[in-house]
């Protein structure tokens, strides 16, 4: 259910709006021309595509897949994809950010434009400004580029005005991850592209997971993008700008981001790594788990109605409700609804293990998002779920103490595993925002070996060293569990947090916006 201010009630508030609304700033023109395109159509005729097609010939109706779980090794795939191109290049994202690494992926983009390359580029209209509009729009003058923005907020310049007048619409976010060479070889999960998501933020760095894939899951998750590149609501970025930028105002932005890119520097050794994924790319497609998997992907006509109608919801509660013996969860953001509770307690009655590792205080980025789910932590410990939240100096940081010094970790991956025989991996969260707002992406893989591997790093997660046990004490009170180079340590309040922010949580936890976090 999405919020709605009813204008026609207020208004001295409505006649205000449209002034500033209206008076200033550059507005999106709907009307704007758009061609519709598709993925390429034979992936196999591509280098890359060749490779990996003899391995899918000997795999009928099963698809390729790796987990990448270090950011460095999934930068660089998503760099050397780039680079081995030679049709086309299909990127989807939720964030964009202009830091060292969406400028190094943007380079990226370009020089295989440059090549010939056709680069399609879908990007969420998040936390965008008249000036990264107008960036944008240059990087779109190149002639094999084009950019679109999915459900932009009307007015570029006055950008919260915009967006409380048009809440029931743009509260709606397109938070799909998608990069896809050459309609041959895809990569799904967790990571928007910024520094923060590959290990090389100062302050703080998320644990996220995706996962690389070839076969005839990628021709669906081309599909996919297919769908919201050609929707109404992916508008191209010439639409939001005063004026269509010219290939001058090209140049000028490559120069400018060369510039930048000079002295910004990366802890990544990039073009050496690239160069060893282009030399292993056969012992890469020969170390694929093949197994039949599925795309899950939401209409991203949802943006235009509110309600449960979410394909991911579905499958994921049918796989859930064929367990037998054990639920992994590992979601960024945690929040389950009375149903979601009740649906625990169904699968814990039947001797089900449930397990689930979430953000703790410390470590969630989204103050409400945890005041949400820190209601419900009583509610999900009687209904028999085993409970775990990451710490800030949690142990699997794995090389983020290498690049980055002793930064705060974070949770940020989405997956499941159902009885360590299949998998999901994705970009939907367990909150109502992914299961009602937003639109979201994910595979679901039936193979005991992803399973595995996938068990294996949520073990790695719940480990004493790397979270928090948050269980009842005797008189029914949260007691979370640590443990560091074996010292035992229990707290009886969210650890490594502030009264303030204790208070603020609890604050926030009164408001009657569950079904908006």
């Amino acid at each position: 259910m999405s919020i709605k201010f009813n204008l026609a009630k207020r208004p001295i508030l409505t006649l205000g709006l449209l002034f500033l609304l209206g008076g200033c700033g550059t507005t999106v023109n709907w009307d704007y021309p758009r061609t519709p395109s598709s993925a390429f159509a034979e992936p196999q005729a591509t280098t890359v595509g060749a490779l990996f097609q003899e391995a899918a010939d000997q795999h009928p109706g099963q698809s390729g897949f790796g987990l990448m779980r270090e950011g460095s090794h999934a930068f660089t795939a998503r760099l050397a994809m780039a680079d081995l191109a030679e049709k086309t290049l299909d990127a989807q994202y939720y964030i964009w950010d202009i830091d060292a690494t969406g400028r190094i992926m943007a380079d990226r983009l370009i020089r295989a434009a440059d090549r010939g390359v056709r680069v399609r580029l879908l990007l969420d209209d998040t936390h965008k400004t008249e000036e990264i509009d107008n960036g944008i729009a240059a990087l779109d003058a190149h002639p094999n580029i084009e950019v679109r923005f999915f459900n932009p907020v009307h007015n570029r310049r006055w950008r919260m005005w915009s967006f409380l007048s048009d809440f029931g619409r743009v509260n709606n976010r397109m938070h799909n991850k998608l990069f896809i060479m050459d309609n041959a070889v895809g990569i799904a999960g967790g990571r928007n592209i910024a520094d923060v998501y590959f290990g090389v933020e100062k302050d703080h760095n998320f644990r996220d997971l995706d996962v690389v894939t070839a076969g005839p899951v990628v021709r669906d998750l081309s599909a996919s993008f297919d769908l919201f590149w050609n929707s109404k609501s992916a508008v191209p970025i010439g639409a939001l700008v005063a004026e269509r930028a010219t290939m001058e105002d090209y140049l000028a932005f490559r120069k400018l981001m060369i510039e930048r890119m000079a002295t910004a520097g990366y802890p990544y050794p990039v073009d050496q790594r690239i160069d060893d994924v282009r030399a292993r790319i056969v012992e890469i497609r020969d170390a694929f788990t093949w197994a039949p998997g599925r795309v899950l992907v939401d209409d991203p006509a949802r943006v235009d109605a509110d309600g449960d109608s979410n394909v991911i919801t579905q499958a994921i509660l049918q796989r859930i409700g064929e367990t037998k013996h054990e639920l992994l969860i590992e979601s960024a953001y945690f929040i389950l609804l009375d149903r979601g509770i009740e649906e625990v307690q169904s699968l814990t009655s039947r001797g089900v293990t449930v397990r689930i590792l979430t953000n703790s205080a410390a470590t969630n980025d989204v103050v409400a998002a945890h005041a949400g789910y820190a209601d419900t932590r009583e509610e999900l410990l009687n209904a028999g779920a085993e409970l775990y939240e990451l710490r800030p100096d949690s142990s699997i940081r794995q090389e983020l103490d290498l690049v980055a010094g002793k930064s705060r970790a974070a949770l940020h991956s989405k997956a499941m595993v159902f009885d360590r025989e299949s998998a999901f991996i994705g970009s939907f969260n367990l909150d109502p925002r992914s299961r009602f707002i937003n639109t979201e992406i994910g595979i679901m893989i039936d193979s005991p070996e992803i399973a595995r591997q996938l068990g294996a790093f949520i073990d790695e997660g719940v480990a004493p060293g790397s979270a928090y046990h948050v269980t009842l004490s005797d008189d029914g009170g949260l007691v979370w569990t640590a443990q560091t180079n074996g010292t035992k340590a229990e707290f009886d309040s969210d650890p490594e947090t502030t009264g303030w922010q204790r208070f603020v949580i609890d604050v926030m936890g009164l408001l009657p916006i569950e079904e908006q976090l």
